[in-house]
């Protein structure tokens, strides 16, 4: 049927018509490229800058092949802004706007993990779930999560969709346990007292239905560990934000093991088996708990024999409860087998994450699979028990085979090509870095042809550039002059260059630090010299301190992590970004740490691959805050030298936007003076 379809020049004239949008060559190239790998079934990676049109570029292209085909195509996303964007913007003006073309409206839903949504069981009286050890013993918590649940319950007569996403503001993590399962605490439609009300199958349903189905990357990472399909059957699917699809299916790969989840799993069995099991337990959880506060937080390279020993009991005690729980008996009432279920999961989680521990130490370094490491943090406000977490190395064998083995799959964002080529991130997706081929547009930086394989999993990696002019629009400037960053804090003399930089922008700077320490050292610093207001993040939502900083152009807004990649402020009030130094992942974290020392061990270059992939990655994120809008002027600075003079900055530049680049102070501040000026 899909022949018979309008062609896709066509539906997306209409589509761009729909959004009062003007078409451009790149948008245009991207949507043709997505439809040759769908109908070739090759997949595909995009690079695509800001202001491209790229959602319009994958979504006409994929509604065009579900509704020619009836099937479902599924775009995942790594954040709730995007999400939103789609199904609350883009997808219901595109529905419209292709009806006639296609002969029909094409269908579209939302569709995320069972514990986003509500559960009418649970909140109905079935059984509750565990407070933390913490909330026990704390009247204010307590008292706070009794206040949240009440506020949930009166939620619950007004919601339709039972998400946890509309409840603005936000409830914690504890209260909102207290009305939502799991997948494997779940009774299931069939045997719930409520089913047929549930907001989790009413969304499974309708993800059912649909021509699209917008998840998230942990949802599709899930789907891919799990035995049971979580996602409807689906032939194509889109990744927006591809830069951030191995940290979050890294995330949803992660195991955790503490003394409070097994003293949760024990409370859960303890009515339901032999005293003597549950207390065996019992013991194991209070064993744990004495032998992980002399743990030394960080990286496990070899694991005490004492662990060892107490790990493998938890084990053994967690699966000799599974035993003494048996099957599930005919008759069971609901409240007693959803609380079967909830202790069943708990158990499993304990005794899997057990396995997995030791076993992570059976082989030798080369061959690891997973790393394990311990976190707690007594020092803060609320201080947080030692935790086991167990992640893997590597997800490229998973998303090989789950991913790209099973679906066409097309990746896009506004930074996939590190160093100028696709290979840093191909090689984490587990695609065959070496032997792609990628299509270069007209002024885009990535130019690279490699011969093809006989390998049946073949990709093209395509930059369709950016409509920007980053050359006469943005100037990057390295401050060669000043010392290499140390580790106490910032030195005086990158406070002094800020200062000068924000004095002659007028404010309307972004500041992006690699730390919150570093973030709140140049605030207060700052607050003491300058005139414009300095907001800091932690010092209210970070939603609220955007909007804060777009609305005042003398402002400016400093911060770590989230605002590298979370920050959209097009006009005048952004015309500055500074980072403070190259975001290398500190020397201390575990997973990075590993993941070097694994390819140093196979005798790659750990540095590279890892660190400096990372780092070039949160670089091009960070440049990227500055041009928003075609209108944008303004200068990305960069204070640590070592980007100008280490071996590997060659491979950090070229992974930035094409700015015209500058090394000379009294140039950027001149030309940051004239964008003030101008912009009053």
């Amino acid at each position: 049927m899909s022949d018979s379809l309008p062609p896709l020049r066509e539906l997306l004239a209409t589509a761009v018509g729909a959004v009062n949008g003007a078409e451009r060559p790149g948008q245009v190239k991207m949507a043709e490229a997505v439809e040759q790998a769908i109908a070739a079934g090759e997949h595909l990676a995009v690079q695509a800058g800001t202001g491209t049109g790229k959602s319009l570029a994958y979504l006409v292209p994929s509604i065009r092949h579900a509704v020619g085909k009836g099937s479902t195509v599924v775009i995942s996303t790594a954040t709730i802004a995007l999400q939103r964007q789609l199904v609350d913007r883009d997808l219901p003006r595109l529905a419209k706007a292709l009806k006639k073309s296609l002969r029909r409206e094409p269908t579209f839903a939302i569709l995320k993990g069972r514990r986003n949504y509500l559960c009418l069981h649970k909140l109905d009286g079935g059984p509750a779930d565990d407070p933390d050890d913490q909330v026990l013993f704390d009247p204010f918590a307590v008292s706070r999560m009794g206040r949240e649940v009440t506020r949930l319950r009166e939620w619950a007569g007004d919601t339709e969709e039972g998400d946890r996403d509309e409840l603005v503001p936000g409830v914690s993590e504890q209260a909102w346990r207290q009305v939502s399962v799991s997948a494997r605490e779940c009774l299931g439609a069939s045997r719930c007292p409520i089913g047929t009300d549930c907001f989790a199958e009413k969304a499974r349903a309708a993800a059912g239905r649909a021509d699209v189905v917008v998840t998230n990357h942990a949802l599709l990472a899930i789907d891919a560990l799990g035995t049971a399909q979580v996602l409807p059957e689906h032939d194509v699917v889109v990744v927006d934000e591809a830069h951030d699809l191995v940290d979050r299916v890294t995330s949803a790969a992660t195991g955790e093991l503490s003394a409070a989840a097994v003293s949760v799993a024990a409370r859960r069995v303890g009515r339901m088996v032999e005293d003597d099991v549950a207390d065996r337990l019992v013991e194991c959880g209070e064993g744990l708990n004495m032998l992980l506060e002399d743990v030394a937080a960080g990286r496990l390279d070899a694991l005490p024999e004492p662990l060892r020993a107490t790990l493998t009991a938890t084990r053994d005690a967690a699966h000799a409860c599974v035993t003494a729980l048996g099957p599930e008996q005919r008759g069971t009432e609901p409240d007693a087998a959803s609380a079967r279920k909830q202790a069943l999961a708990a158990l499993e989680d304990v005794h899997d994450t057990a396995v997995r521990v030791l076993e992570a130490f059976d082989t030798d370094t080369a061959h690891q699979r997973d790393v394990v490491w311990v976190t707690g943090d007594f020092g803060a406000q609320t201080p947080r028990p030692p935790t086991i977490r167990v992640a893997p190395l590597s997800v490229a064998g998973l998303l090989r085979e789950k991913l790209f083995g099973e679906n066409t799959t097309v990746l896009t964002s506004a930074t996939l090509t590190l160093g100028g080529s696709f290979d840093a991130l191909a090689r984490q997706w587990g695609l065959p870095a070496e032997q792609s081929h990628a299509v270069k547009a007209e002024g885009a930086a990535t130019d690279k042809e490699a011969p093809s394989d006989d390998w049946k999993v073949r990709w093209t990696g395509m930059d369709v550039g950016s409509p920007f002019d980053h050359g006469r629009s943005g100037i990057l400037y390295l401050a060669k002059h000043l010392p290499p960053p140390g580790r106490d804090g910032l030195p005086p003399a990158y406070l002094d260059e800020l200062k000068e930089l924000v004095e002659a922008a007028g404010g309307r700077t972004l500041g992006l630090f690699s730390s919150m320490r570093a973030a709140k050292q140049a605030a207060a610093a700052l607050r003491e010299t300058v005139g414009g207001e300095i907001l800091c993040q932690g010092e209210d939502s970070t939603m609220l301190l955007v909007k804060k900083f777009a609305e005042n152009p003398a402002t400016c807004l400093f911060g770590t992590l989230s605002l590298w990649q979370g920050v959209d402020v097009p006009g005048p009030s952004l015309s500055l970004v500074v980072m403070d130094r190259i975001p290398f992942p500190r020397p201390d974290d575990p997973l990075a740490s590993a993941r070097q020392r694994a390819v140093e061990a196979r005798g790659g270059n750990g540095f590279l691959t890892v660190a400096a992939t990372h780092a070039a990655l949160l670089l091009a994120q960070g440049a990227g805050r500055l041009l928003r809008s075609m209108d944008d002027r303004g200068v990305v600075a960069i204070l640590d030298p070592r980007i100008s003079t280490a071996r590997y900055g060659g491979f950090l530049r070229a992974s930035l936007p094409p700015f015209w680049p500058t090394t000379d102070p009294a140039v950027v501040r001149g030309a940051l003076r004239r964008l003030d000026a101008a912009a009053n």
